[in-house]
């Protein structure tokens, strides 16, 4: 089992290391964004200038160095995964009618969501181009996949909020869909970029799809913090009728009339504190939270796993470092 009581260093210290990387990345990626397109240009600004942690470019990076030299193959990995990740959370805003963004204003918000989306498939053709220029295609291909698996996911997840009968089945495979591939993606590609042989890239992806897996049920936790600092409202997923695990486990271990109450409670469009109080303390009743952090802590161990046969020591404790940074975070 991963540590509980494990040190887990802040992000920056992880950066450390590969800062003459991440140094030259920000500026391959400012240079790739650039546009001549008045509003096009202050839209991509208002992103750069609120871009978040940057955790897929350097998972990719991370994952190159522990097989090799970065090379301009990484860079360009790097560079399409983020405009492509940018490019569905500007999506996702719109689908969710969501006016923040990392503790700021949306881009549907200051835009309107016909700018947004637009802005969204700007990037995705950007991100495609880039590869192709550069005859990534082998990278294309792992990206594309994934983002056919993130919209998938996105559309499973639509379907079944609307009945609320997620089960654990569905709420895992909507969680691989739409945030462990594109993770895995990271993992996959960054080995890929310096010439790693198939079999590695494949154990990498595997890596990087249980880390997701883990790195969702984090932001899922998160969401049940009363103080949350995840930059968006604690209980914003009940808000949102959404059922994540620690509610599911809870719900599977309730009697039917609890069941029945508490999705009765969530289906209700007049929510407020006290909805969301009623529900997290029936979550805790059943140990829901409890028993996700352990399953989080399972997956965080699986990725880990993956890790063990390659001879890097340095980096491979780097990436050691990313998993408990990414589930040890607070936001």
């Amino acid at each position: 089992m991963y540590p509980n009581h494990y040190f887990m260093p802040g992000i920056d210290q992880i950066k450390q290391l590969l800062s003459p990387e991440l140094k030259q990345f920000d500026k391959y990626f400012n240079q790739v964004m650039k546009t001549d397109v008045p509003l096009l240009n202050l839209v991509i600004n208002y992103i750069l200038r609120r871009k978040g942690k940057q955790m897929r470019p350097l998972l990719v990076f991370l994952s190159a160095r522990l097989h090799g030299e970065p090379t301009q193959s990484t860079y360009n990995a790097a560079a399409l995964i983020e405009i492509l990740h940018t490019a569905t959370l500007i999506h996702d805003d719109v689908v969710d009618e969501s006016n923040e963004r990392r503790g700021f204003f949306s881009i549907n918000a200051l835009w309107k969501s016909k700018v947004a989306v637009l802005v969204g498939d700007y990037l995705l053709a950007k991100g495609m181009l880039l590869a192709i220029h550069n005859k990534e295609y082998d990278i294309l291909n792992l990206v594309s996949e994934a983002v056919k698996e993130m919209s998938e996911g996105e559309l499973l997840q639509l379907r079944k909020t609307r009945k609320l009968n997620l089960t654990e089945a569905d709420y895992f495979e909507i969680i691989r869909k739409k945030t462990a591939t594109l993770i895995a993606c990271c993992s996959s590609s960054g080995a890929q970029s310096v010439g790693a042989p198939p079999e590695t890239v494949e154990a990498m992806k595997d890596f990087g799809e249980k880390l997701g897996i883990a790195f969702q049920i984090k932001d899922d936790l998160l969401d049940y913090q009363v103080n949350s600092l995840t930059g968006k409202p604690a209980g914003k997923d009940i808000q949102d009728k959404k059922l994540t695990l620690p509610l599911i486990y809870a719900l599977q271990h309730a009697t039917g009339s609890e069941r029945t109450h508490i999705l009765r409670i969530i289906n209700n469009s007049r929510k407020n504190k006290r909805t969301f109080s009623v529900v997290l303390d029936f979550i805790n009743k059943y140990e829901g939270l409890a028993s996700a952090e352990k399953t989080m802590h399972s997956y965080a161990q699986l990725a880990l796993n993956q890790l063990e046969k390659f001879p890097n020591a340095l980096m491979r404790q780097s990436l050691h470092d990313f998993v408990g940074y990414t589930i040890g975070r607070n936001k």
